[in-house]
């Protein structure tokens, strides 16, 4: 009698159909979230061509990735959009947000798209701007508000578009592999937020003054608590901050690289390479105290938003006042931390090794009260940024659609 071999099923076959299946309902996810990503590395870029070589053209290098990565995230979001519209099935349909009252996607994708129209339009916007009123003086101008609403719109759809499949997620697998795309989202949008204060709380000689504090503590927690609260993974607060800190680390090192030198008058200062971004605030370590507050769940949100605000400023003050010393001295002066690189509009002098915004009396010299008192708005800006960020976290962790 002849022996009967049994037939097994192909099971690497039925695994390459399922992850084609899940790439095929989420590339829209993965292409948004490389959008941002080459949206904030064009931003980081142009920032530095700006103070390197000086605005050239509309055409520089930076100012293409950044359109690139909106014009991505535009067409992806309008791809889904329609399908979803005309050739949805159910199920998508469900997880959908209606506008017009007829098309149909989700929200993360709407998001994007209205972030891509703003990004657009402020192109000719900024040209026309700089060939009336010549060269920027500070980051934020009106044609740079129009842009920074497109990308921060842009990242905001891409961790909505994270999310929403986050939370939909049903296997332990699905979940974790979403949270961490999410996570990544999260410290993108971090980062963008850090560039926009730049100015106020981004260089060493600025942590001694209250400024910084008041400025960190307003636009930080609001962020960070929120997205940690919104994540499936355990101590988010602390892996998003320290996402945001490789990629401004990356960008140090990789800009200094490249050789490059300014173009337009007039130079006081001669540079020889791409300026980078000064070293990233050091957010991991309030972000280990949001973690741990998060924990208590049994505490009341409003008890919690004072322990994290109060948290939040205590932490930054107590290591961000002795790294601005480290910053400062010429242990820093290397291309791994990449301090003292100025701009080559900036007249050399004993100002980079001094501390800017320093709370005085009326006589000029630094006050331990007028600090205080000042701190103490630290102190209440955190609270309110905390209490913004639980009640959108615990909105975010809501969203499926």
């Amino acid at each position: 009698m002849a022996a009967t071999i049994p037939v097994l099923p192909d099971t690497s076959r039925a695994d390459r159909i399922d992850r084609a299946g899940v790439f095929a309902a989420e590339w829209p996810i993965y292409a948004v979230l490389l959008a941002s990503a080459s949206i904030v590395v064009g931003l980081i870029w142009d920032i530095s061509w700006h103070r390197t070589i000086g605005r050239d053209t509309f055409w520089s290098p930076p100012h293409v990735i950044e359109q690139i990565g909106a014009i991505v995230a535009g067409l992806s979001c309008g791809y889904v959009a329609l399908k979803t519209t005309f050739a949805g099935s159910a199920e998508e349909r469900a997880r959908s947000v209606h506008f017009w009252k007829y098309f149909q996607a989700p929200l993360g994708a709407w998001v994007c798209i209205w972030g891509t129209i703003m990004m657009v339009t402020s192109a000719p916007f900024d040209n026309w701007w700089h060939n009336a009123y010549g060269l920027d003086v500070k980051i934020i101008s009106p044609p740079h508000l129009v842009l920074a609403s497109g990308m921060i719109a842009i990242q905001l759809g891409a961790m909505f578009m994270a999310l929403g499949a986050q939370n939909r997620a049903v296997s332990e697998a699905d979940r974790k592999r979403l949270a961490i795309l999410f996570c990544i989202a999260a410290a993108v949008i971090i980062e963008m937020v850090t560039v926009m204060i730049t100015e106020d709380a981004s260089f060493a000689n600025t942590m001694h003054g209250s400024r910084f504090y008041r400025v960190t503590g307003l636009m930080i927690p609001v962020f960070l608590v929120a997205f940690a609260r919104a994540s499936r993974l355990t101590w988010a607060a602390t892996r998003i901050a320290i996402v945001y800190m490789l990629i401004t680390m990356s960008a140090i090192w990789i800009l200094q690289l490249f050789p490059a030198s300014a173009k337009l008058a007039p130079i006081y200062n001669p540079v020889t390479h791409l300026i980078p971004p000064a070293f990233p605030l050091l957010l991991f370590a309030p972000a280990v105290a949001i973690d741990l507050l998060l924990k208590k769940k049994s505490i009341n949100d409003w008890v919690l938003a004072i322990l994290i605000g109060v948290a939040f400023v205590a932490v930054m003050l107590a290591v961000h006042w002795f790294w601005a010393d480290f910053m400062m001295s010429p242990a820093a002066r290397n291309f791994f931390f990449g301090a003292d690189q100025w701009d080559y509009s900036s007249r050399p002098g004993p100002w980079r090794y001094q501390y800017w915004n320093l709370d005085t009396d009326q006589l000029g010299n630094w006050s331990a009260i007028e600090f205080a008192k000042k701190m103490s708005i630290a102190l209440g800006l955190a609270v309110f940024s905390s209490r913004l960020g639980l009640a959108w976290g615990k909105s975010m962790s809501q969203i499926k659609r």
